[in-house]
């Protein structure tokens, strides 16, 4: 179960002091504006700090305020955000602005309402933008406070979550809500880390159950493990004339509303002469039409939280009047940079060095 909580004022004052003295500065601090916030929050959902810093700055330049996010298509807020991964915080996060109708919302259950914003971002925005006294609960608060009052209660369970966000709640400082949000979030971030914290510097470590006991690498707890999934993609890069052919992925799976070069998809790894031929049973490809493909990359693996895929790249060539791939966009490859793709694609682009035209352009 857990240990008894003692003193929770003094707990909440050394992290306080220790944060005036350890504090990063970073772009979104210093303002009470609940937009910037907002942007930082949902960033940060699932994006290091030293990462998302250039994003947020990137994004902020280009949307300065609400009615600049709201204005913008989906496909331009996405592009933007390319290279951050889940993007649906992106397609919510636009979701969210053009419903607002320009006027933040200035309660916690008008803000609890936002697409994409859940309990935790929720408190964020709350206690930094209006000094409500809502605590935050994310991965750094669950990881402090298991640690230190020793608690044993798995986190990703109902029971664990409710446990936690009463003890997070008892320990805010109604009187600083966004000062003690930012030093506990920052003090599981800098001083309490997942792996080799700081415990011989740190100004809690007399009072924490995990050192004292010995458990620190085993808190917080988990009630199970992630099971990835393994998924395996063919790539064709199918050029039509001077124009290459992209896809834009709607379905409910990863990458939703990414753009993407025509996919084939397998239960297992497949060679060049099996993807031909599900191109061509897949209505991609015209069978009198079937051109030479020539593998650029093989075995490119890709890790998501929860799936990990092996994605091999062909090139072929088809003329200007092509019937093959008439379900697919045909782009001119420089301005590629304008369709928002998946960061796996982005990567092979960066290898290949871009793309320089089709092949049969190429060709003497």
């Amino acid at each position: 179960m857990a240990s008894t909580v003692g003193d929770l004022s003094f707990f909440s004052q050394k992290v306080v002091e220790w944060y005036n003295s350890n504090k990063r500065d970073l772009p979104w601090r210093g303002t009470k504006d609940p937009y910037a916030i907002w942007v930082s929050e949902i960033i940060l959902q699932q994006t290091r700090v030293a990462q998302g810093y250039d994003y947020f700055v990137r994004f902020m330049r280009r949307f300065p305020d609400l009615a600049s996010l709201a204005s913008a298509s989906e496909d331009e807020v996405l592009a933007h955000w390319q290279g951050l991964g889940y993007y649906s915080r992106a397609r919510n996060l636009h979701k969210a602005a053009v419903s607002m109708q320009g006027v933040f919302p200035a309660t916690y259950e008008g803000v609890r309402a936002l697409a994409g914003v859940g309990d935790y971002t929720a408190a964020a925005i709350c206690s930094l933008a209006y000094d409500m006294p809502y605590a935050v609960v994310d991965g750094n608060v669950f990881r402090v406070l298991s640690r230190y009052f020793g608690i044993d209660v798995p986190i990703d369970t109902v029971a664990g979550k409710r446990y936690f966000a009463a003890l997070a709640q008892r320990l805010i400082d109604v009187r600083r809500p966004a000062l003690y949000n930012q030093a506990i979030m920052d003090f599981g971030a800098l001083q309490c880390t997942p792996h080799a914290p700081a415990c011989a510097s740190c100004t809690l470590a007399d009072g924490c159950m995990a050192k004292n006991g010995g458990t620190v690498d085993a808190l917080p707890m988990k009630s199970h493990k992630t099971v990835k999934t393994t998924r395996y993609f063919s790539y064709l890069l199918a050029w039509i004339g001077s124009c290459i052919c992209l896809h834009k992925r709607t379905e409910n799976d990863i990458w939703k509303n990414l753009y993407e070069f025509p996919l084939i998809e397998t239960c297992q790894e497949i060679d060049m002469a099996g993807v031909i031929s599900s191109a061509v049973s897949n209505g991609m490809l015209v069978p009198e039409e079937t051109p030479t493909v020539r593998l650029l990359q093989r075995g490119v693996k890709h890790v998501l939280s929860h799936q990990v895929i092996y994605a091999n790249f062909y090139e072929l060539a088809l003329p200007g009047n092509s019937r093959s791939f008439g379900a697919f966009l045909q782009v001119e490859h420089g301005v590629l940079s304008g369709y928002a793709m998946p960061r796996l694609l982005t990567a092979f682009l960066d290898r290949a060095g871009g793309l320089k035209g089709s092949p049969l352009e190429q060709c003497p």
